[in-house]
């Protein structure tokens, strides 16, 4: 219990740290994307033994938390995340001055407390505590980021096969065009939805999409139940390929929070980014 405890109380240090990253960013007029603010929160607080553990797909637990533990700031309205990247705002502002510490914070997520009336946007980014990084942790830290791709998407709708997408007609997966791979894989916690066997494997035929011979996307409609889901898109059938949010080879996760029903997955290889529809 006192491991959990102890687990608890350093991804609401990285939680805080996020939000602390993403107000200084705002307030120096600077612009920072998903990764960076993540890798930021890890290095301030390193994973320890447990959290470094790399889960299937080759993501450390303490990530796959740390990413799925964001989506609080989204709904509290703290911060959005976009195809441009993430951002605080101006509530998440205010909600930095109203709940200093780590500890506060993560009691008015729980309780879904709103910022107090009154309270001031700040005009100085938070102070910035360092701590005492041990190489060891700090060599699990660089592990790919997980999470999370700061794209929220909602739709509704039934499965379909990679061919049959809303973008045209697309060609059976692995189809080959000039520039473009071999294959293409949704590779994510959701792959058992779709019929592999096991979820992060860019292997199975049940992940992979089609490419769409006008758009030149690779592009797959899937059926999903409610919720949070990650993936990244794997080249080639294979991790020793693959891109995360804003098109960043091993990148963070993209991140879907879904309502329901089918949603339009669409990966263009010149970016590396995809788009949700």
């Amino acid at each position: 219990m006192a491991k959990n405890a102890n687990t608890a109380e350093k991804l609401d240090l990285r939680l805080k740290a996020v939000l602390d990253g993403l107000a200084g960013a705002a307030l120096s007029g600077e612009t920072v994307d998903a990764r960076a603010v993540l890798t930021a929160a890890v290095d301030a607080v390193p994973f320890d033994e447990h959290e470094a553990f790399l889960l299937s797909g080759g993501i450390p637990r303490g990530h796959k938390a740390l990413t799925t533990a964001t989506a609080k700031l989204v709904k509290a309205g703290w911060m959005v995340k976009g195809r441009s990247g993430w951002a605080i705002t101006e509530e998440g502002l205010r909600a930095t001055v109203a709940f200093p510490t780590a500890q506060a914070l993560a009691e008015a997520l729980a309780a879904g407390t709103p910022v107090p009336e009154g309270t001031p946007v700040p005009t100085e980014p938070p102070a910035q505590k360092k701590t005492r990084k041990a190489p060891a942790k700090k060599k699990a830290a660089a592990q790919p980021v997980e999470a999370a791709e700061p794209v929220v998407a909602e739709a509704a709708a039934t499965e379909t096969s990679p061919g049959d997408s809303a973008e045209a007609d697309s060609t059976a997966p692995g189809a080959v065009d000039l520039g473009q791979p071999d294959s293409v894989a949704i590779a994510g916690d959701f792959a058992q939805h779709l019929g592999a066997h096991d979820d992060w494997e860019p292997r199975p035929d049940a992940v992979q999409m089609g490419l769409d011979a006008t758009s030149r996307r690779w592009v797959r409609t899937v059926d999903l139940p409610a919720g949070h889901y990650a993936f990244k898109i794997a080249i080639n059938r294979s991790w020793d390929e693959n891109y995360g949010a804003f098109g960043t080879f091993n990148g963070a996760n993209h991140e879907l929070v879904h309502d329901g029903g089918t949603v339009t997955i669409a990966y263009d290889h010149d970016t590396k980014d995809v788009a949700f529809s």
